[in-house]
């Protein structure tokens, strides 16, 4: 490999910034400072130190980032933080998020520059399914649990696949402090009639819950992802924190 392609790709700066490095001194190979970007090197061999800090190279990263609301899902932005920019610890300049989750909603999102875990995960015919739990404000008719196993008209050319729509009795039912705590907050500030459920899709249509309930009248006010394929958002995981998944777990949990 190349090793300013080796030295970019572990997050130390664009192509044209790393040049700069090398031509600075700032690189070294098995002790010995290189400036020739062309210089081939064996990731896993040679030891290559950038700022005196070890250059260590991974074909993929994997990270579960418990994304905050007001964060967009995007692997870069000229003016807004991304989902990308919270994961401070990532070697690689090449990661994404696996699918995208709005600005407003929370939970689980899966960054990785695994492009055919990525392609495993959000092809329409895997049907991977996503769980959510949401808090709803409006009265849920008695047909919509029927209605989002059948499939809902939301505006589009096609009804939406069939889901799973779970009503909650309590907000305590649901088993999460997160939704036990907007509710609370929601039904101590007005008079509207609010729910807590739990949704299981297969797809992911541009804001497909939302528009689901909208079309019974009803409002998502607050939407948290907890899984996807599989993966369970880890409970000691805080909105904008991450942690790193190793490549084995990633494979027990989608292979």
């Amino acid at each position: 490999m190349r090793l300013d392609k080796l030295i970019a790709d572990c997050g130390y700066g664009t192509r044209s910034e790393v040049k700069g490095l090398l031509k600075s001194g700032a690189v070294t190979v098995n002790g010995e400072i290189v400036k020739d970007p062309g210089r081939k090197v064996d990731a896993e061999k040679d030891v290559v130190l950038c700022r005196g800090e070890a250059v260590t190279y991974s074909d993929f990263e994997y990270y579960m980032l418990y994304k905050p609301a007001g964060i967009i899902t995007a692997s870069r932005d000229t003016k807004e933080k991304t989902v990308v920019d919270l994961i401070k610890s990532k070697r690689r300049r090449d990661l994404s998020p696996v699918g995208r989750l709005d600005r407003d909603t929370e939970g689980l999102l899966l960054i990785t520059n695994d492009g055919q875990l990525a392609h495993k995960l959000l092809a329409p015919g895997k049907h991977v399914d996503k769980v959510y739990l949401a808090v709803i404000s409006g009265d849920l008719s008695e047909g919509i649990i029927e209605g989002f196993k059948t499939g809902i008209d939301i505006g589009d050319e096609t009804l939406t696949k069939p889901a799973v729509l779970k009503v909650f009795a309590t907000p305590e039912e649901a088993g999460d402090d997160r939704i036990i705590e907007k509710y609370k907050m929601l039904a101590n500030s007005g008079e509207l009639h609010y729910n807590t459920v739990c949704v299981t899709l297969t797809e992911g249509r541009y804001h497909e819950i939302k528009r689901m309930f909208g079309a019974y009248g009803c409002t998502v006010e607050y939407l948290k992802r907890i899984s996807m394929g599989g993966m369970e958002l880890d409970t000691e995981l805080a909105p904008g924190d991450y942690k790193e998944i190793l490549q084995e777990e990633i494979d027990k949990v989608f292979l």
